[in-house]
């Protein structure tokens, strides 16, 4: 089970559980999530910033953001976490029922590290059974248990409430600002345009004016540039560069590379 889930229906609680080592290709968070990091390390970059998540860190996930992961699990042990997915529908209905409006846009940091907390705790241990809870027939004691969720929310770090409540789309930014910080992350144009706040005819529209060739084009011609500086001046290997700038596995990374430079990436 991964963490994160791109255009799939996600589930409301989510236990993963890795023995190995395991990098991941970068994600697109669509809903808020609410992470209790049971055992092993966390390791997640959104661009602009690296996090580090150990045993018993709480985090919460803003939505409509890219991110890469890196999960560790303890040595002669598990990478265990347990993330609660607070969709939107589930916080409009929650917004109508107890009257709670966000009232500015916040921005800040994508993830955001929870400090510990009782309430937290015995929430996360409630969860211990989560097989249970997602197993049909126990739709209502789920959405008390998301409902709960919400509540400590509000009432151990109240400041989420813009956050939370907050039902705006991305609004148009930077374009080539937001893709030179996010030009290593393998998603459809689509969702590129979409976090820029166009469509994809505009976003493909705006590009060109200002990169004067087309998205796809860019893409590759920044992330070889990338991976040639990452190669030769920091020594990193063609096989720990190809996922982390974004292709989608070593053999069309090192025909890209060749076709570019002339010479495979092994041979730099």
């Amino acid at each position: 089970m991964t963490l994160l889930q791109e255009e799939k229906k996600l589930p409301q609680i989510a236990y993963s559980c890795y023995y190995a080592r395991s990098r991941e290709g970068e994600q697109f968070v669509p809903e808020h999530i609410l992470t209790y990091q049971i055992a092993g390390t966390f390791i997640m970059n959104d661009g602009n910033k690296e996090y580090m998540f150990k045993e018993g860190d709480i985090r919460f996930y803003k939505r409509n953001h890219l991110v890469k992961f890196t999960k560790i699990p303890p040595e002669h042990g598990e990478f265990e976490s347990l993330s609660i997915y607070l969709d939107q529908s589930t916080l409009r209905d929650f917004s109508l029922e107890y009257g709670y409006k966000a009232e500015k846009h916040q921005e800040g940091d994508t993830i955001i590290s929870l400090k510990p907390d009782p309430l937290y705790k015995s929430y996360m241990d409630s969860l211990k059974p989560y097989q249970q809870l997602m197993q049909p027939g126990n739709e209502q004691l789920l959405s008390l248990k998301l409902r709960e969720a919400i509540l400590i929310l509000l009432k151990v770090n109240p400041e989420l409430k813009d956050v939370l409540f907050d039902f705006s789309e991305p609004g148009k930014i930077d374009l080539e600002a937001f893709m030179n910080k996010h030009f290593h992350f393998n998603v459809e144009l689509k969702r590129f345009a979409y976090l820029t706040g166009r469509s994809l005819a505009t976003f493909k529209r705006d590009f060109e004016k200002i990169f004067h060739r087309s998205p796809s084009r860019w893409l590759q011609q920044r992330r070889l540039q990338e991976a040639y500086y990452l190669i030769k001046e920091r020594g990193k290997a063609p096989s720990d560069v190809y996922l982390e700038l974004g292709f989608e596995d070593l053999s069309h990374f090192s025909f890209a590379f060749k076709k570019a430079y002339g010479v495979a990436p092994s041979k730099i």
